[in-house]
């Protein structure tokens, strides 16, 4: 495998590095694609597993046949063998007519079985039989269907324990781990963190029209030294959170280090539970959002201040505006400013602004949203680049109701 085929690889898929080790499992996934080999993918979780069946499907022979990827540990134990043999009307409550499964409709392709370790028993000996014969049974039905299926799983569990455990069946194992890939965790790709956290850094900057930041000596060799338990994962959400919150643009050592959890976590807190991530991270969108924008309006504001201060008799130097993104608008002045209206001249006191409180301005920038779009949600939250749904939760919190004008 040349040097030019694996560069050309990853510019296709994303991939960013150049750690031996990830050279290693992605040349592995280059030269058996062209087989019908199943390949087993495992790595810690975070550390990308989910790009290599992409890689082996598009350089196989399957190509322009269908890819199917499935999270076996979303899917519930009741429907699991639904989901993937399909089943037949009636056979079993709410089956109101007869049904696919992935491995019926993925003929010809590839499927990518995602936590393969999470399937329960009865369905690892349907599995088997599917690779090891081609032949499967819709739930409810004695007629025995052939499909001609690539089979890549991944997991980041130890199959082996799983095995001593009883929970993993062993022909299964040796029949899916054919030809194994080792994905390498981010702390064992050292020279590769600071060039994802550039990119990652890069990209936020470029969606929210902001500066990037950037580390200093120190700073980077405290992030490329750091044990990275969530791996990429964990590094993209630090850099979101650095990009958002600092406004210094040239992040220290004693600035990163306070977005870097103990290293003797076991479980990095973002892995606590599923609901409270993706509503933390929904929100979190939704800051992000109010701050830029925030940032934004201020800007606009100096801009018309400017213009109509140039067009005025005489200029009179005003109270300077805060540029703190955090601090989101200006602090209060209890100064005197001068107006000129068509050469009359209005003596203006600007009372005392309020602090705004994080719900304040969260209700203020929904609200805008709303009227912006006509009180229409969906509009409202795609502005917002947030869910309908947390849309809806964020305004039943703030008591913002249809009706509100």
């Amino acid at each position: 495998m040349t040097s030019n085929e694996l560069l050309s690889a990853k510019q296709r898929f994303g991939i960013i590095g150049n750690s031996e080790a990830l050279n290693n499992a992605l040349e592995v996934a280059m030269r058996v694609a062209p087989t019908d080999l199943s390949v087993l993918v495992t790595g810690e979780s975070g550390v990308g597993k989910e790009f290599f069946p992409q890689v082996i499907h598009a350089y196989s022979a399957r190509k322009h046949k269908k890819y199917i990827a499935v999270n076996c540990g979303a899917i519930p134990e009741g429907t699991i063998d639904s989901e993937l043999f399909g089943h037949e009307k009636g056979s079993f409550t709410g089956a109101i007519e007869s049904r696919k499964g992935y491995f019926e409709e993925a003929d010809g392709g590839t499927i990518f079985l995602d936590e393969v370790g999470e399937l329960p028993l009865s369905t690892q000996v349907r599995l088997l039989r599917v690779l090891q014969t081609g032949e499967f049974m819709r739930v409810g039905s004695a007629k025995v269907q052939k499909t001609d299926v690539r089979v890549v799983a991944a997991t980041n569990n130890n199959l082996l324990q799983a095995i001593a455990d009883g929970d993993f069946r062993e022909d299964l194992y040796y029949r899916l781990n054919t030809v194994p890939i080792s994905v390498p965790p981010l702390r064992e790709r050292k020279g590769d963190i600071y060039l994802l956290f550039r990119k990652f850094a890069s990209d936020v900057a470029v969606q929210y029209r902001m500066p990037a930041i950037t580390l200093d000596e120190g700073a980077r060799a405290t992030l490329e030294n750091y044990h990275w338990r969530g791996n990429i994962r964990q590094l993209k959400n630090v850099a979101e959170q650095i990009s958002a919150i600092e406004q210094r643009r040239d992040i220290t050592t004693e600035v990163l280090r306070r977005y870097l959890p103990d290293e003797g976590y076991s479980v990095h807190p973002m892995n606590s539970g599923a609901s409270n991530r993706y509503n933390d991270l929904d929100e979190r969108e939704l800051l992000y959002k109010i701050l830029f924008d925030m940032r934004n309006d201020i800007n606009d504001l100096k801009r018309m201040m400017t213009e109509a201060m140039r067009g005025g008799a005489e200029r009179h130097e005003s109270a300077p505006i805060r540029h703190d993104v955090m601090g989101l608008l200006p602090k209060p002045q209890h100064t005197h400013t001068q107006r000129y209206d068509e050469g009359e001249v209005i003596e203006v006191v600007e009372e005392p602004t309020p602090q705004l409180t994080k719900d304040d301005v969260q209700r203020e920038q929904i609200l805008k949203a709303l009227h912006n779009n006509g009180f229409r949600r969906k509009d409202a939250a795609r502005e917002l680049f947030i869910s309908e749904r947390t849309l809806y939760r964020r305004m039943k919190a703030l008591g913002i109701d249809d009706n509100t004008k």
